[in-house]
């Protein structure tokens, strides 16, 4: 009815009903599986999850699909500019990884915008070393190098659970 509306319509080859929730992890065992479903949306997995005191929760992490996206342009931006000025390669990379935390850097997600930053430092070592015929860096000489340009760390910038307080008149 509300899609009507507004003249919208569901794609049912990208429509799934999944079983979800606080029984869902019950439901799976139940059927033989032994974890429920997820889905992915706006970039993100969303999983079933319980928080430190045992109760249900909603957990999200970036998404696989979007995380090798992004490391493959990454490479290939990296492949094709390793022979520039290394103060506009480590620029574009301090804004491209802040951009990148601004969005990924929510609660339970942590870890894996920290896996995908030392992913982003393996390119960094490995085109960086092909910028001539002999290798440029160690990796001991990477880590002093990183010490003089240092990419941004990661930390939450959304505590999806504080938000609540702020949007509970729709709640």
């Amino acid at each position: 009815m509300r899609l009507k509306k507004f003249n919208l319509e569901i794609a049912e080859d990208k429509t799934k009903i999944i079983p979800f929730g606080r029984f869902a992890e019950i439901n799976a065992n139940q059927k033989g599986r032994s974890k429920p479903d997820t889905f992915d949306f706006l970039g993100f997995t969303h999983y079933c999850g319980k928080s430190k005191q045992g109760n249900f929760r909603v957990k999200r992490k970036s998404s696989r699909k979007k995380v090798r996206g992004k490391l493959k342009e990454t490479k290939e931006w990296l492949k094709s500019n390793r022979s520039k000025d290394i103060h506009m390669i480590m620029d574009r990379f301090k804004r491209s990884l802040i951009g990148y935390y601004n969005y990924y850097c929510v609660t339970d997600n942590t870890q894996n915008v920290n896996n995908f930053k030392d992913k982003i430092e393996y390119l960094l070592f490995k085109w960086l070393n092909r910028r001539s015929q002999r290798k440029s860096f160690t990796w001991d000489k990477f880590r002093l190098f990183l010490n003089k340009y240092p990419l941004p760390s990661p930390r939450i910038k959304v505590n999806i659970y504080d938000l609540r307080k702020e949007i509970n008149y729709i709640l």
